[in-house]
Order: structure tokens, then sequence, then C-alpha cells
């Protein structure tokens, strides 16, 4: 039995939600209310002592019970554990599969931070926004923006050509820009593609908000 503690509105919880729904996995929801501070609670911080969501529990029953935490290593273990529908390149292709990772990690570490910023930014009125704080949330954004059209260069509908872990990772900030009336570049034809494929896909039309 999987239980996934997470809370609704975290990029990466939502980024191990759409795994898990494309490989079509029930599991048991806890929310950690992160508002309350509930991942500071000594029950949480037992189960991941960084006291971040998401945190994944599988379990056969009390003596085979595994703890995973950290949305990277959370999918890498479902990949592992449930290969169908594989969201990884195959094994023997090892640099499509460092690829996805490396996409994965800038989606994570760098993509994710920006789109946060610039989106908290962007709801302010103008005379409290911290101008170089979203000087630089923008302009990441747009070597985000950048970057992805040049991997879907070339016709590919996903970012590894099918479905992988990191479109999972870049499209809950990045659907949630675009419904925020953040502006994809002109010209940016692959990227509104991808945009709207992702919109489509029923494991991303699941989740909160966007």
């Amino acid at each position: 039995m999987l239980k996934l503690y997470d809370y609704p509105q975290c990029p990466f919880g939502q980024k191990t939600r759409i795994v898990l729904a494309e490989k079509q996995l029930d599991y048991e929801l806890t929310v950690v209310d992160l508002r309350k501070h509930q991942q500071l609670e000594p029950w949480f911080v037992a189960l991941n002592p960084f006291h971040k969501v998401p945190v994944l529990i599988d379990e056969d029953d009390e003596e085979h019970r595994t703890v995973i935490y950290d949305s990277t290593v959370i999918d890498e273990y479902l990949e592992d554990e449930y290969p169908e529908p594989a969201l990884l390149p195959p094994p023997g292709d090892s640099a499509a599969r460092a690829r996805v990772r490396q996409l994965e990690d800038y989606a994570d570490m760098a993509f994710v931070l920006a789109a946060g910023n610039l989106l908290t930014e962007h709801v302010k009125p103008e005379g409290e926004r911290d101008a170089e704080k979203l000087r630089r949330a923008k302009e990441e954004v747009d070597r985000s923006f950048a970057l992805l059209e040049r991997e879907l260069a070339g016709g590919k509908e996903y970012l590894a050509g099918a479905f992988s872990i990191a479109d999972a990772a870049f499209a809950p900030r990045l659907l949630l820009l675009v419904a925020r009336g953040v502006a994809l570049p002109e010209g940016a034809r692959a990227l509104r593609g991808y945009v709207d494929r992702l919109r489509q896909r029923e494991s991303i039309r699941r989740l909160e908000g966007l």
C-alpha cells in the first residue's frame, strides 16, 4: 500500500502525484498543511528529518515498510518498483536517461524557484514589488522558456519524446505561470504546443489550481 504525505499546492508534491497518476497507482493521501507548519511537528519530522513534503511510504505490513522523501528520489523509486509505463528512456540509453535527469534537476533547482518568485511578486501591487527579485526571476523564467523551446525542437511532443519525469517536473509551475497571465515568448511554437499537450493529460488535469 502506498501512502503519500503532501500539500496540494507544493510543486514537488504535484510532480510526484503526476508520476503516480501516470503509473495508475492508487495511494492514500495525507495532507500536511504547510500554512500551519505541520511539517515541523514531531510525527512528520520522524518521517523526514528535512521536514519537507512530499514523503512516500510503501508498505506491505509493519515489517515491510519503506519511507522515501525528496520528490526526485520518490519518482526514481516508483520508476524502479513500478516500471510500466516507463517515465525514463530505456536502461540501455544512458545518455537519454541522463538528459531527462538533468532537465528534471534544472526544473527543481532553478525553474520552480524562479517561477514561484515571479508569481509572488506578480500578484503584489506595483508599488510593493521587489524590482530586483522580480527582474532575476523573470530572467530565469525566460531562460527556462528558451531551454524548453530548444529541447522540443524537431517536433518532439515531450522533452524525451515520450512523457517523462522531466515533463512532470516542469508541468505544474509552467501551467500555473500561463494560467496567471505570464506570456510565453513570441514565436515559441514548440513551447505553446507543449503547454497545450500538458493541459490535456489526465494526470495533470487532476491537479488543483491548474
